[in-house]
Formats: C-alpha cells, structure tokens, sequence
C-alpha cells in the first residue's frame, strides 16, 4: 500500500544494487513514488486511502482517525475500522 503514494517533494536517492548501469555510476535516482522505509510514505498512503473513502461517500470519525461511516438509504450504517 505504502508504494501508491505520490511524493510532494523532490527526493533522490543512490542507484539500487544490481540496476547501477557501466557508465552511469555516479548519477542518482529520482524518485516519482513512495518507498517503504520513507517518512513520507505511511502519511502519503493515509491521503490517498482517505481521500478515496471520502469519494465513496464516507466520512472519517472526528473521535477515532481509523473509523469511517456512512449512513445508506434505509436507515443503516456502515462501518470501517482500519
């Protein structure tokens, strides 16, 4: 999940193991998404996944981030916990 996220800001990093080119040594990667192990990336996730569940109508609980609701047409609601 944490590898949907598009960066924010600029980040380079050195070229991976086994995918350095003859030639190209000393260049750096620019990364375009998230990576495990970035700070940014849980937080990244977390917009993306909140931003798609208010999409389908959801709205977040103000007294628990990780529940989501959503009431439907005959008087039932729906419930997600992450």
């Amino acid at each position: 999940a944490f590898l949907h996220g598009n960066l924010e800001e600029r980040i380079l990093m050195s070229q991976p193991e086994g995918f350095i080119q003859e030639g190209n040594e000393n260049k750096v990667c620019l990364l375009r998404k998230s990576l495990y192990g970035l700070k940014q990336s849980p937080r990244l996730w977390n917009q993306r996944f909140d931003a798609f569940m208010k999409d389908q109508k959801f709205e977040r609980s103000c007294y628990d981030p990780c529940v989501y609701m959503r009431d439907t047409q005959i008087d039932k609601a729906i419930y997600l916990l992450l």
